[in-house]
């Protein structure tokens, strides 16, 4: 499942470097992850580095954008050409 970053964001500016897959992008008001770039960090680290570096917990899973471990690995061989 990809993550989303809901309308509590301070657009603080740390979770876009943190992307790996270049997912994250300053959007109108509060930033934005591309949910066909987002993997979870699935393939780069154990944990979603955005998650962990978000000082207001305003990343969640998006329900509209439901994938499986699998499904997300096979993104991040797509992405990274792998």
């Amino acid at each position: 499942m990809a993550l989303i970053i809901t309308d509590e964001c301070i657009n603080c500016d740390v979770c876009e470097p943190e992307c790996p897959n270049e997912a994250i992008e300053a959007g109108d008001e509060i930033y934005e992850i591309d949910p066909s770039k987002c993997t979870e960090c699935i393939g780069h680290y154990d944990t979603p580095q955005c998650v962990e570096v978000c000082p207001v917990d305003c990343i969640p899973k998006d329900p509209d954008h439901e994938e499986t471990e699998d499904e997300l690995m096979d993104k991040y061989k797509l992405l990274t050409g792998e």
